[in-house]
């Protein structure tokens, strides 16, 4: 098990951390003036296109698929790429077409979807020329368990017809948002795990009822394209566009939350690696009590700390990446989860950390630090909330123990 990086891992990271310094840490402020500016409030800053132009003209795209389609790097080899994408989260994974839940969708697509779908949908968000939405949590039932989506997917001829509600659907009020990947019913008769199928729906479709943006402790998170509360009210669609066959949303689901699990963890690295950044540049600066806050004992504890839990997070990111590679998903399974676990918890920790360094500025607009960790928060829901890993986990652990005593 060695996790040395590779002379392409190297090669590509010495090229992004480059990238980085020329064309993303340089537009955070104008980005965000631009965010508040913008005269369409889901509209992505115009600076944006700019840092897509130079990440697409240096190769710094597509990152994140394997083969041919995309960079062709390991997972692996992506760790430490998307760590450091994660230094910017708001600007830095789009600019190089590697930000959810365009990822996980194209993943989809790329693993399930037809030649038909693939040439529509795949190929320009691919190129990065569209964005998509994927909807599958609902406000009336607990969707941390999947089977229990209540929103219907009736075959009708040539069609399908779709009718329900859908809510935090990431991305989706983006106007650059041409196409929903929707997750419902096709047969509630069936196995609990064969009811769900998944269906490609375009956002401009009859009956797609976009209802309200919904905030995220109070943001709007407008820099990734806000979060949809969304009617389904007899939505028809080509039959043609169900992914994979009827009953198999539920496995596709699975296959397609795998990856991106691991792609949250590994940004969140990098918004930790900052946090500590600004957290040690904040306490030379300041001084209570006649000295520095980097020369009192807690704050010095707090960044100690920091250090400790940012290493063994990205020790057991890299373990969950290489046996992903080495044994595949379902082999890496008890190591997503417990990375899962563990990274939202962590990292919340060193940024609450860095808030409370930054006294009352750390929950201002002027420091990213409060923005980030509502990001981080959210996480500990997204792809799954903590208590469902934690039981998945333990169920695993009790079996295989109980199959060898």
């Amino acid at each position: 098990m060695d996790f040395s990086p590779d002379p392409t891992t190297v090669a590509r990271h010495e090229q992004l951390a480059a990238f980085m310094d020329e064309h993303i840490y340089p537009i955070e402020s104008t980005y965000n003036e631009q965010l508040q500016a913008a005269p369409e409030r889901w509209s992505p800053p115009p600076v944006i296109e700019q840092a897509k132009a130079a990440a697409r003209s240096q190769g710094l795209w597509n990152l994140f698929l394997p083969g041919s389609d995309g960079a062709g790097l390991t997972n692996l080899q992506y760790a430490p790429l998307c760590e450091t994408l994660g230094r910017s989260p708001h600007i830095a994974p789009v600019a190089t077409n590697c930000a959810a839940p365009d990822t996980g969708n194209m993943e989809v697509l790329h693993m399930f979807g037809t030649q038909e779908q693939k040439e529509q949908w795949l190929a320009p968000l691919l190129e990065g020329q569209i964005r998509s939405a994927f909807a599958m949590t609902e406000p009336g039932v607990a969707s941390s368990d999947a089977t229990n989506i209540e929103t219907s997917i009736v075959r009708d001829g040539d069609h399908y017809v779709i009718n329900g509600r859908k809510w935090f659907i990431s991305g989706a009020m983006n106007p650059q948002a041409k196409v929903l990947i929707v997750m419902g019913k096709t047969d509630p008769s069936a196995d609990r795990h064969h009811q769900q199928s998944m269906i490609l729906v375009p956002r401009d479709t009859p009956g797609v009822n976009v209802r309200r943006g919904m905030t995220v402790f109070g943001y709007d998170d407008r820099d990734h394209g806000g979060h949809a509360e969304i009617d389904f009210v007899d939505v028809r669609v080509p039959a043609s566009n169900l992914i994979g066959q009827e009953g198999s949303g539920f496995a596709i689901a699975q296959a397609r939350l795998g990856p991106g699990r691991i792609h949250h963890c590994m940004r969140l690295i990098g918004i930790a690696e900052r946090s500590l950044e600004l957290m040690i540049d904040r306490a030379a600066q300041r001084v209570a009590f006649g000295k520095p806050l980097a020369e009192q004992g807690v704050i010095r504890e707090w960044i100690a700390e920091s250090r400790v839990r940012i290493e063994q997070l990205r020790l057991l990111t890299f373990k969950a990446a290489w046996l992903m590679d080495t044994v595949g998903n379902k082999g890496a399974h008890t190591e997503i989860q417990a990375i899962k676990i563990v990274a939202p918890r962590t990292v919340e920790w060193i940024v609450d950390k860095a808030v409370q360094v930054h006294g009352a500025a750390g929950m201002s607009q002027d420091y990213p630090v409060a923005d980030w960790f509502t990001q981080v928060r959210t996480l500990r829901f997204a792809d799954g909330p903590d208590e469902v890993h934690k039981n998945a986990l333990a169920r695993h652990e009790i079996r295989r123990r109980t199959s060898n005593v």
